[in-house]
């Protein structure tokens, strides 16, 4: 009998939290929008599982008490991933990919050797766009700090305001470890959510003649330019910022597999085998950090508006930066793709094609869009490295 009972006394049921079994109805809810809707499925649905492993009671995935004692400068496991290891659960062993800086950095090979820098290259006016899009995050650090988070945890909640989850993953492992579930979910849930954030801004700050420039067609980039670009790029980001060589070393790495023709396998690789791999394991140590004791607060509240105000702020400083850069050149720039500076590719660029379409059906913006969109992922590494660099 006392067998027996020892079974029900163990069961999660018997054991399960009121905070528990909110974080449980949170991570069904997420995989309803993974699966259902369609929000980012290829994070979102193993982050909402992550989620739920991490929240079943008596299961033992994943030790908060291991990750703040790794953290305690005054504790002897400070810094060991040896103390983890030896009390580890499955989720513990994942996510020390995450507080290495080692599952963005990979996720960043791939995102490289998927894009196409060519339209940047063609336009190196972009770059102003791409970065005029990094408005948000350094805004909405300054607001955060105001409303009383430390400055680590206001330098990630800016992050957010690049629209780039592994960029943010990266930063919050580094600055704010103990926000990183409610970050990801942010950064994650509002680069799925382009489509409808971004055009209100859009319009509300353009004329209709506005969205209707047309711009000229791009010059085709040599293959030759294409191979320098990721080196130069690297050598003068990785000399004048340090702390952001990681991640753009990563993600020029991938862009020069792609762009020099002679490592094909390598390339495909990274863009298929390597890449899912990585977002499996990313995804769920990452879910694994949205505990109930960590998820369920006022901050975490405060970081999804923040997360909001930093997205939006960055899609008004690129349409306003396009705005202003009209009044000095002879060649317009339609304000539209602007918007599309910050790093959600190609999402971004496809809102700024679509709202150009509206105002005039033949207006062709995609090409055009997708300058900013590769410099918006240079430029929130750049600005996660400036972050780091101040704050770390």
């Amino acid at each position: 009998m006392q067998d027996i009972l020892n079974f029900f006394t163990g069961m999660g049921f018997m054991n399960i939290s009121w905070q528990q079994g909110l974080m449980l109805l949170i991570s069904f809810f997420l995989l309803f929008l993974a699966i259902k809707k369609q929000y980012e499925p290829l994070l979102l649905l193993p982050i909402a599982f992550g989620m739920l492993l991490t929240n079943l009671p008596g299961a033992g995935m994943f030790h908060e008490e291991l990750w703040a004692a790794f953290l305690d400068p005054n504790g002897p496991a400070y810094h060991s991933y040896g103390a983890i290891l030896k009390d580890a659960g499955l989720l513990d062993v994942l996510y020390i990919g995450v507080k290495a800086g080692l599952y963005p950095c990979l996720i960043f090979i791939g995102v490289g050797a998927m894009t196409d820098f060519g339209p940047l290259i063609a336009n190196p006016k972009s770059f102003l766009l791409g970065a005029a899009a990094q408005l948000g995050i350094f805004i909405t650090f300054l607001c955060a700090n105001a409303l009383g988070f430390d400055p680590a945890e206001a330098g990630s909640i800016g992050i957010i305001g690049g629209a780039d989850g592994p960029t943010s993953i990266f930063l919050t492992s580094k600055l704010a470890p103990h926000l990183l579930g409610p970050i990801a979910i942010a950064a994650y849930s509002y680069m799925a959510l382009v489509p409808v954030i971004q055009p209100p801004i859009m319009k509300a700050l353009t004329t209709e003649k506005e969205r209707k420039i047309k711009m000229k067609q791009l010059r085709t980039v040599s293959k030759t330019e294409k191979i320098v670009f990721p080196i130069i790029i690297t050598a003068i980001v990785a000399l004048v910022l340090p702390d952001a060589a990681p991640l753009i070393g990563c993600l020029m790495l991938g862009n020069l597999m792609k762009e020099c023709g002679v490592v094909d396998r390598l390339s495909k690789t990274a863009q298929n085998e390597l890449m899912n791999i990585v977002v499996i394991f990313l995804g769920l140590s990452v879910g694994a950090t949205a505990t109930g004791a960590t998820f369920l607060s006022v901050k975490t509240l405060l970081i999804l508006a923040m997360g909001i105000v930093a997205f939006s702020l960055g899609t008004a400083g690129g349409v306003l930066l396009a705005k202003f850069m009209n009044l000095f050149t002879k060649e317009k720039i339609n304000p539209l793709i602007g918007s599309a500076g910050v790093s959600a590719v190609p999402m971004a660029a496809r809102v700024s094609q679509m709202e150009g379409a509206k105002a005039d059906p033949s207006n062709f913006l995609l090409m055009h869009a997708m300058g900013p969109n590769v410099a918006g992922v240079i430029g929130s590494a750049v600005a996660a490295g400036i972050l780091l660099t101040m704050l770390g």
